[in-house]
């Protein structure tokens, strides 16, 4: 064992004692590094996460991700205490679109319900009328009685979105760049290579590239479709941290992943910050009172609605 895996070793050790002696529990999401999600409480996408920060009896939250999803536990959570070990880990799609923005579209589109992606901020999502997920945004569309919605802030689901409801959908024109620089080139380069392997892409990637999908789910819905499939081998078109678990999970399959899909805000934190953030309770995550009361209910109604896939 080389010096630097005894170094890792000790820190995960330190890591979950810390955890154990203040009653907290440490979430991770999917695109985390495979050494986080290694040690974590719970790992998952941003819809599951946000049930188990409404549902856990820990008093303290340790959110491995990016800043809307501690905000998120916190809206959810408001008794308890939200650390992000990376303050700077933000969002870019998030963003895209402001409170402000949202404010100016409503008023030049008066009426229509507001569907935010939970990719967005407390003050976004405290402007809106309910939120999704890429794992339920389908549902949570259909489930709103009004025949026309408004999604914020990424277009690309809320196309993939549209061609599943009889709902008139408009959107926003943000994006993850992550997945909105994923091109067919680089499936169509993986698929001469692998002509056998099935195409599992997430609604985030563009609507062109979509149409070579054999299957299109949110990262929880990847890891269930390549469980049960009995096909042996998957491209895959979301960010490279969910081959950790996909690996784990499926020992006998293989798993091909364009080199472009590399979130670097999902990467920026490390063992050393999740140490750091468990043994001094920082950098905290708060929300004023009366954004988190408006963003609740959108949150909320969301947890209410089935999952797509």
């Amino acid at each position: 064992m080389s010096q630097r895996e005894e170094y890792e070793n000790s820190l995960k050790q330190e890591i979950r004692q810390l955890i154990k002696e203040k009653n907290a529990i440490m979430l991770a999401h999917n695109y985390q590094r495979d050494e986080i999600q290694e040690i974590a409480d719970v790992t998952g996408d941003s819809l599951y996460l946000s049930q188990v920060s409404a549902d856990c009896n820990a008093e303290i939250i340790i959110f491995c991700g990016v800043h809307f999803m501690a905000e998120s536990a916190c809206v959810l959570a408001p008794d308890k205490k939200v650390i992000l070990p990376r303050l700077e880990a933000g969002c870019p799609m998030a963003d895209m679109i402001t409170a402000e923005k949202l404010k100016k579209w409503k008023a030049e589109n008066p009426g229509i319900p507001i569907v935010a992606y939970v990719n967005t901020t407390a003050e976004v999502k405290a402007e809106s009328d309910i939120c999704c997920t890429s794992g339920n945004a389908i549902s949570v569309v259909n489930s709103i009685e009004a025949d026309e919605v408004m999604m914020v802030p990424d277009q690309n689901l809320a196309q993939h979105t549209a061609k599943h409801t009889n709902k008139k959908v408009r959107w926003w024109k943000g994006f993850c760049p992550t997945h909105h620089i994923l091109k067919k080139r680089d499936l169509n380069k993986l698929k001469e290579e692998h002509p056998d392997a099935k195409i599992i892409l997430h609604p985030e990637c563009p609507p062109d590239v979509l149409e070579m999908a054999d299957h299109i789910c949110s990262t929880s819905g990847m890891y269930s479709y390549c469980k049960e499939s009995t096909a042996k081998k998957f491209i895959m078109g979301t960010e490279i941290g969910i081959l950790y678990r996909l690996r784990k999970e499926n020992q006998d399959k293989e798993f091909f992943l364009p080199e472009v899909m590399i979130c670097p805000n999902m990467k920026v934190t490390t063992l050393e910050d999740v140490h750091d953030a468990i043994k001094n309770l920082e950098p905290v995550i708060t929300v004023p009172e009366e954004i988190r009361v408006k963003a609740w209910s959108a949150l909320d109604k969301m947890l209410k609605v089935p999952r797509d896939n």
